[in-house]
């Protein structure tokens, strides 16, 4: 027997043992590492109650908002959703004294603890840009004295610091064993990494593929970004096996991180997604590409994965974003990374029946007659069908 049917032979085993894991009905305390960002920059967007309703149709437990809206911690509060919030670019500024940071804190975070199930701050978002760098330098202070509040109220048990960075930061990112940071952040770097060390907190990034996808249609691949089966790429230094280019961004950050001398840090992913409308120029921007990305996202976070630099460690995941925002500015692909329109319609059809086909506006969220008991009963022979092909689909992929 070659070694290499010996390799598929074990790796049929574990599509076995997924299965029973799924029939056990343990799968879904399984599914944990996957969340979305709640932007509200549009029009007519639902109420915070009927997000929730939206977030549960998706089967997603988890958050994330760009600021620290009074109503969305109110309504979220005894849901059991877990929220991270985020402090603006421009209240950076004041942070930079204890003592706002403290009352900030006190105000923003203190009043909604515990039923509202704040599980992180983000100090700011992508400090660092190449257009901008005038903001980065705010962003160890205001991290250290936003800690020290949540210590000083007992509140740093709950929650977790960290600051979402670009891939900007990034002087090289291929092959994923030569990432490391640019000269210009080196130094904001190891200090960063050094608080996330200290305090047990992720590094968090913004990785979208669409983007590098877009500047070069001709030199990437669509199906290795979209997570589709191709023949990916190894990295001639680890010759690690990557078959899409989010897990490459990933592993780049945490080898340069590793380089810094961090190699324990996770590295966890607080935005990814894919436009589904677009300028002419924006290549790529369509539902297909949207629903693609997005859906073989779904399967592999149903699935457990890691990076092929972490295999052992599932990686954490936010998808961008419940709503397409019509009021963002930029291009058309800025206001259309949504899986919901405003009114809580999808946006595309992401494949799973369990997803909700009526508007948020309605008095509840409800479903189609064919995954009715999927929502009502966990063991419903649909629900657990849509998850096992899930998770042989990844598997096939990574056999052949």
């Amino acid at each position: 027997m070659t070694s290499r049917t010996c390799t598929r032979l074990s790796n049929l085993f574990n599509v076995f043992l997924l299965l029973s894991l799924v029939f056990s009905g343990n799968i879904l305390q399984r599914v944990t590492s996957l969340g979305i960002n709640y932007g509200q920059v549009g029009n007519d967007l639902p109420s915070p109650d009927k997000v929730i309703n939206l977030l549960r149709s998706l089967r997603i437990t988890k958050t994330r908002i760009y600021d620290t809206n009074p109503q969305i911690l109110s309504s979220f509060a005894n849901s059991n959703i877990e929220i991270i919030v985020t402090i603006e670019n421009q209240v950076l500024p004041l942070l930079q004294d204890p003592q706002q940071a403290l009352q900030w804190v006190d105000s923003h975070i203190k009043p909604y603890i515990p039923a509202t199930r704040i599980t992180g701050i983000m100090v700011g978002n992508e400090l660092f840009t190449d257009e901008d760098s005038s903001l980065i330098g705010y962003m160890m202070p205001a991290m250290i004295n936003i800690h020290k509040a949540l210590v000083q109220l007992g509140l740093d048990r709950y929650i977790q610091v960290s600051s979402p960075c670009s891939l900007a930061v990034l002087a090289e990112s291929y092959p994923p064993s030569a990432g490391s940071f640019k000269p210009a952040v080196s130094s904001v770097m190891q200090q960063l990494l050094d608080f996330l060390e200290a305090t047990k907190s992720p590094f968090w990034i913004n990785a979208y593929p669409y983007f590098a996808y877009k500047d070069s249609p001709n030199k990437i691949p669509i199906d290795y970004v979209l997570f589709n089966r191709n023949i990916g790429m190894t990295d001639p230094n680890t010759r690690l096996h990557y078959d899409n280019m989010m897990y490459a961004q990933v592993d780049a950050v945490a080898f340069a991180a590793a380089k810094l001398g961090y190699r324990n840090i996770e590295v966890r992913v607080a935005e990814t997604g894919w436009p589904s409308k677009g300028d002419p120029g924006e290549i790529g921007a369509s539902p297909l590409n949207a629903a693609t990305y997005n859906r073989n996202l779904m399967m592999r976070q149903f699935a457990g994965e890691g990076t092929p630099a972490r295999r052992n460690s599932r990686l954490d995941v936010y998808i961008f974003a419940l709503f397409n925002e019509d009021m963002k500015p930029g291009p058309t692909s800025e206001k259309n990374y949504g899986i919901f329109r405003p009114d809580g319609s999808l946006a595309y059809n992401l494949g799973f029946s369990t997803m909700s086909t009526t508007t948020a506006n309605s008095e509840s969220v409800t479903y189609s007659s064919s995954a009715t008991k999927a929502v009502n009963k966990a063991t419903s022979l649909e629900y657990w069908t849509i998850l096992i092909l899930a998770m042989i689909q990844v598997v096939m992929l990574r056999l052949f």
